[in-house]
């Protein structure tokens, strides 16, 4: 399970470090506290946070399930695709919002792969 530990510190970190890229944002664009909008650019980088954090809490209980019933290397590859799509996520998103999908395809795609496959686990054990 050392492999899926490591995934879930590295989404929770890239999660950190939205949130340092809002925060400076809000200094750079002058939108103050507790605002969430004011310039196009600060309410793209808080977008892209809270989308994040939406998804987490989807996908690392998905990662745990998953790992539990079936390989964690291979749990753990599919979830740092989502890490790879949050990335993606946040350089389409602050650069043009339109061209977002793939990120978010990169996002959503593992998270319900994990879902499923943490569904299947479970039933499986159910009825074994």
């Amino acid at each position: 399970m050392a492999w899926i530990e490591i995934v879930t510190v590295i989404a929770l970190l890239q999660y950190i470090v939205f949130g340092a890229l809002v925060g400076r944002a809000r200094g750079k664009y002058g939108v103050s506290a507790p605002a969430v909008t004011g310039h196009e650019m600060f309410e793209r980088y808080y977008r892209v946070q809270m989308n994040t954090l939406e998804l987490l809490a989807v996908f690392l209980p998905a990662l745990w399930l998953a790992a539990r019933h079936w390989s964690p290397a291979v749990m753990a590859a599919i979830g740092m695709v989502f890490v790879v799509g949050r990335t993606v996520y946040l350089r389409s998103y602050t650069t043009d919002p339109a061209s977002r999908s793939l990120g978010f395809g990169l996002s959503i795609g593992p998270t319900v792969i994990l879902l499923i496959a943490g569904l299947i686990g479970a039933l499986l054990a159910a009825t074994s």
